[in-house]
């Protein structure tokens, strides 16, 4: 929805009676007193922003290092100029604000009570070049009903097609808890689980290699239990749905500069551009913080990187917790190069595209949205040039392939997708490559950090983290961080943040019972 148009607000909770309330220790509700503990909080995206809200607004001194000059880590943004003399905004791209990130919309609602920052999408639509198109915007949203739902209203199940499937092969699906479906399913490829469940190839692109993109790797190299995970958060776990929001301003505009002004109201400092180099125990306890050629002492320290990043530092310290943890640390992967290209076009797309539409098998291309129906600031560039700003996406590009060429292939592909914008000139674009993403592995589960350590001084936080809970991407990002620092709060005895999660186990009694039989 563009900006200035009027809308009700996002509702205060979720709709999921089921969801899960996660209690912290009890304690005191925050400090008092002249000298309460400082921490070290490395990292300025979702984990570090929300690990540094839950401390500071408990009277926790906070530092925050963060190396960019922006907040938000993989949802930061910058300031560009376009070829008509415009300021603009990039970004990594697009990122759905799903109803079940409970934690992450929490975190917003500091500065943000009613959530006005972000507005729904009408549909999630999915199209593959065969001719197939999914949508989920009148599939029921309450399990089992929503998979049911999806089923009946898709053209990409026909009836042969589920009397081929395997139902055994699927009961994990009907049951999923973390760890548990770790222990089932992370040494299975995603690839692999789908063909145990003889899935129908005209509906796994759409109903599950969608997830699998999200991780911005390909299906044969993403371990099953992330898989089975993603369908358990939005279709048999949570009653939330598939349809999601999306910020109507820039990343920084609409959300993190406004959390930093919050963060700085309660006494933390925020030094962006300022990298993180070492860390290492501090005699007589804490931690030493060596940033920029310059040392300082914390009680307790946050890493909060992403996977590249925590590798890093963790690389430089050698003292840090112990030998062990830093060689599972020095073990985790990242997800192969992805490309975000945005485009200003001098026209707009056809009445009636979708603001989001994922699709599949039209090369490289996984996705595109028309920034200019929903982001303000596009929103008003369109408007002015009677134009319009298209943004692609394309995930796990092989490490080796010409850059050049994947990215002119995204715009032959567009054209295929939206033939009216074959005679569209583009007035200006910019191309994102980015290798930053965590990879979960077949078989890496055991490697990936817990949000504890060796060390009671040190926590990790960030979407890479084992946090024990039904959660991903963004939202595991800030589950871990408030995680993170109700991990320190209870060794200081202060009350942390309640977390709310979907349900941490299958919603039936009957489909737990059926799912039972395949880990018998």
């Amino acid at each position: 929805m563009r900006a200035g148009v009027p809308r009700p607000a996002a509702p205060r909770h979720g709709r999921d009676r089921r969801a899960r309330v996660l209690h912290p220790a009890p304690g005191r509700p925050r400090f008092e007193g002249a000298d309460p503990p400082a921490v070290a909080v490395v990292g300025g995206g979702i984990a570090g922003l929300a690990a540094a809200t839950c401390l500071a607004e408990r009277g926790v001194r906070v530092t925050l290092f963060e190396r960019e000059e922006q907040l938000g880590g993989r949802l930061a943004g910058w300031a560009t100029r376009l070829a008509d003399g415009s300021a603009a905004t990039m970004s990594r791209g697009f990122h759905a604000f799903f109803r079940q990130y409970y934690n992450l919309r929490g975190l917003l609602r500091r500065v943000d009570p009613a959530l006005r920052s972000l507005t729904p999408l009408a549909d999630y639509p999915l199209r593959h070049s065969g001719g197939g198109q999914d949508s989920f915007a009148r599939v029921p949203r309450t399990p089992p009903l929503s998979a049911a739902g999806f089923v009946a209203l898709s053209p990409s199940f026909g009836a042969r097609d589920l009397l081929g499937m395997d139902p055994r092969a699927a009961l994990p699906l009907l049951d999923v808890r973390v760890p548990q479906i770790h222990r089932q399913l992370d040494e299975v490829s995603a690839t692999d689980f789908l063909e145990r469940i003889r899935f129908p190839r005209a509906a796994r692109h759409l109903a599950f290699e969608v997830f699998s993109r999200s991780f911005f790797v390909d299906p044969a190299e993403l371990s099953a239990a992330e898989l089975a995970l993603m369908f358990h958060i939005y279709f048999l776990g949570s009653a939330e749905g598939l349809l999601f929001d999306v910020p109507d301003e820039p990343y920084p505009q609409a959300l993190w500069q406004p959390l930093g002004r919050y963060l700085r109201s309660h006494g933390t400092e925020l030094r962006t551009g300022t990298a993180v180099d070492r860390v290492a125990p501090a005699p007589g306890g804490g931690m030493t913080v060596e940033a920029e050629g310059t040392a300082g002492h914390h009680d307790a320290v946050v890493l909060a990187l992403d996977t590249a990043g925590l590798r890093t530092v963790v690389a430089r310290s050698p003292d840090l917790a112990d030998t062990a943890w830093r060689s599972r640390v020095a073990r985790l992967r990242t997800a192969p190069p992805f490309l975000v290209s945005r485009l200003w076009l001098d026209r707009p797309v056809a009445a009636g595209r979708p603001g989001f539409l994922g699709t599949g098998g039209f090369g490289p291309l996984d996705n595109v949205s028309v920034l200019s129906a929903w982001e303000g600031e596009a929103a008003r560039w369109a408007a002015r040039t009677k134009g319009a700003v298209l943004e692609l996406h394309a995930y796990a590009v092989d490490p080796a392939a010409d850059r050049a060429a994947v990215q002119a292939e995204l715009l032959t592909q567009l054209h295929r997708v939206y033939p009216e914008c074959r005679d569209a000139r583009v007035l200006d674009a910019r191309h994102e490559w980015r290798a930053d993403c965590p990879h979960f592995p077949v078989g890496g589960y055991p490697d990936r950090p817990t949000v504890t350590t060796p060390d009671p001084a040190l926590v990790v936080a960030g979407d890479q983290v084992r946090t024990g809970l039904p959660v991903a991407l963004m939202e595991r990002a800030a589950t871990s961080g408030f995680l993170a620092a109700n991990a320190l709060l209870e060794r200081w005895g202060v009350r942390g943040q309640t977390l709310w999660t979907v349900p941490d186990r299958g919603r039936s009694a009957p489909l737990r019972a059926l799912a039972r039989l395949a880990r018998e």
